[in-house]
């Protein structure tokens, strides 16, 4: 069992300690769950009426939050500061393959860096190459010419196709496939003739893609994913798309072909975009938003088709009125009806 203090952790997290700074810290958890002995944070304001409930012995938290009965660390991003100490207690929580494993195939003409690891049934082709300490799981296929930079993680059953580009220290999970075939068809005398698609994928430095996401290759040159961006689950991107540094893409989004996507941007959960558009620098899709026309910069858009979050939050409030509206308006239709009957009978 870890045993540390408080003062401890406030070093780790460069945070301002509030409290005793001798309190021993010797486990994590949420805030719910949290005992004592227990070091827990709080990122989102609206939950702040858990601090005083929490058995937790301390709380890291943001700068802002008020002064609570309970020590605390206060921090920039008490997400990330958390994060940190979780490492400190449970460092070695996942076990990665270590060396090649002789049930593995990689082909003669493979370039194999120093310290790479690969698991059983994975397949490296030819003139593939793998960068210095990264880590392939089993089960894994990378294609002819495609090239893996340093550190990656790549865990299993993942399929990286023929000449893609993958940086340094990328991550990705069970089930992703990387440049597969963009969908290009044209249809000819009634038949759909598929268009080959003979450009390739880069994804660049420290970029996290989810599991069962699909990364389609371009047309022609190539789709891109920009340096620290991160990718969830079930993610699809079609051909020819451009997303920038440090997005964030969040479960089940799909881009059609040759959308651009800025620096910094955001897709939440189901948003659904059109193909030739551009979002841009620091927008933000928000859930289940179908994005029809491109985004200005630093813009947040909402609802279908996707248009200004204010402008869609009174579409959305006239909306959910419109039972009521119908009501009113029967009523009025009646009220009129009766009106033109006594004017005819006035009017003989």
């Amino acid at each position: 069992m870890i045993k540390v203090t408080l003062e401890d952790i406030a070093k780790l997290v460069e945070g301002e300690l509030i409290g005793d700074k001798n309190i021993p810290i010797t486990g994590i958890s949420g805030i719910k769950e949290a005992k004592k002995g227990d070091i827990t944070f709080l990122a989102n304001p609206k939950y702040e009426s858990l601090l005083e409930a929490t058995e937790a012995s301390a709380i890291i938290t943001s700068k802002f939050t008020v002064t609570s009965s309970k020590p605390l660390i206060k921090t920039e991003n008490p997400s990330f500061a958390f994060a940190k100490v979780v490492a400190m207690f449970a460092p070695h929580a996942i076990r990665h393959p270590k060396g090649i494993s002789p049930q593995a195939f990689i082909s003669s003409k493979a370039k194999i860096g120093k310290n790479v690891a690969v698991g059983p049934f994975a397949i490296i082709e030819d003139d593939a190459t793998i960068g210095d300490d990264t880590i392939i799981y089993g089960s894994c296929y990378v294609g002819y010419d495609s090239k893996i930079g340093e550190k990656c993680i790549i865990y299993p059953n993942v399929s990286i196709r023929e000449r893609i580009i993958i940086g340094s220290r990328v991550i990705i999970h069970c089930g992703t496939v990387i440049g597969s075939d963009g969908f290009g068809f044209a249809q000819v005398k009634g038949v759909q003739e598929k268009i080959p698609q003979i450009g390739t994928v880069v994804v660049e430095d420290d970029v996290e893609i989810g599991a069962n996401v699909t990364i389609d290759r371009a047309r022609f040159d190539k789709t891109f994913i920009g340096k620290g961006t991160k990718i969830d689950n079930l993610v699809q991107i079609a051909h020819n798309v451009i997303i920038g540094e440090n997005c964030i893409i969040v479960a089940q989004a799909g881009i059609s072909g040759s959308t651009t996507i800025g620096k910094g941007a955001i897709l939440a959960g189901q948003a659904g975009l059109v193909g030739h558009i551009t979002v841009g620098d620091g927008a933000i899709a928000a859930a289940q938003a179908g994005v029809t026309k491109s985004i200005p910069p630093h813009t947040m858009v909402s609802g279908y088709p996707a248009r200004p979050h204010d402008v869609a939050r009174r579409v959305n409030a006239c909306v959910q009125n419109l039972p009521q509206l119908y009501k009113h308006i029967k009523e009025l239709e009646r009220k009129i009806e009766k009106l033109e009957n006594l004017l005819k009978e006035k009017n003989g």
